[in-house]
């Protein structure tokens, strides 16, 4: 079954064996004006989470994976929707009341806005994720017909993307997985002619699970491999080259990185047979980007 809604956002969820923080954040968006459709996607959980969720919050749609899909379960999940806008929370965030009414009408009055970045709020206190500052900074400057500065990064969970531009560009990447796999999003994007902005009056929360909010196990080394293979997909050779060999010198005395080249090395395949170059008007904005000081 497609869930159906007159409400202009849903939302998708992406979770794995994390029921406690889940509930929390099914809690928070059941609570929410706007009242979404929730999609929760389980990437093959062993702790009986689908069935917790159906128990708990039966209005929500369940779609099991039976594997871990990683970030394609919010590509997944956005295809079952019939909603024209999707908001993506992972299992320990969620949004802001007011926010996804906000998002709708940012992208029903800008039509090219394919990506709307949120701020971020991060645990109780709700301080400013650093990441906000980097996105209102950005050197790329702001569009006329878009809400905010034109950013070539967001937070995945603290997103909201035209549904049909997002699926149109495939979403996320299968070959990345997990790991900084925002930023080739944000390239296909702007490839197929759409705009990502920072539109920081859209909030969203964050509340990571552990006592001082660190990030996962292995993010570090997927972040690594992740930047890697997204040069091998899109940019030219020499500087796809450049970083493989960057990430092989720093692998000389460091362990994560050698880790992530071997995780590279085992994606490589795939990620050539993926291969498509951007628009000369994207690479020079990432150039742009990596440019900055």
């Amino acid at each position: 079954m497609t869930p159906r809604t007159t409400s202009r956002v849903g939302v998708v969820v992406i979770t794995r064996n994390r029921w406690h923080s889940l509930a929390r954040t099914l809690d928070r968006l059941a609570g929410l004006p706007e009242r979404p459709p929730v999609v929760v996607v389980d990437n093959g959980s062993s702790d009986g989470t689908p069935e917790a969720v159906r128990t708990h919050h039966p209005a929500v749609h369940v779609l099991t994976a039976g594997r871990n899909l990683g970030a394609v379960g919010r590509t997944y999940g956005a295809a079952a929707l019939t909603t024209p806008y999707v908001a993506f929370s992972d299992d320990d965030s969620w949004w802001e009341p007011g926010a996804l009414a906000r998002a709708a009408d940012l992208f029903d009055h800008h039509p090219r806005l394919g990506l709307a970045a949120a701020s971020t709020l991060i645990g109780p206190a709700g301080a400013r994720d650093p990441l906000n500052a980097a996105l209102a900074a950005s050197p790329l400057g702001r569009e006329a017909d878009l809400p905010g500065p034109s950013v070539l990064g967001f937070l995945a969970c603290a997103s909201v993307v035209r549904r049909t531009a997002f699926l149109a560009v495939g979403g996320f990447h299968p070959v990345l997985h997990f790991g900084g796999e925002e930023s080739l999003l944000a390239m296909d994007l702007e490839a197929g002619g759409w705009g990502v902005a920072y539109c920081p009056e859209l909030i969203a929360r964050h509340q990571p699970d552990g006592p001082d909010g660190t990030a996962r196990p292995g993010r570090t080394v997927r972040v690594r491999r992740n930047a890697v293979l997204a040069a091998w997909l899109r940019r030219p050779y020499r500087h796809a080259l450049t970083h493989t060999v960057r990430l092989a010198l720093d692998g000389l005395d460091d362990p994560d990185a050698r880790r992530a080249l071997s995780e590279t090395a085992r994606r490589l395949p795939a990620a050539l047979a993926r291969r498509r170059r951007l628009p000369p008007r994207v690479e020079r904005r990432l150039q742009v980007l990596e440019a900055r000081p």
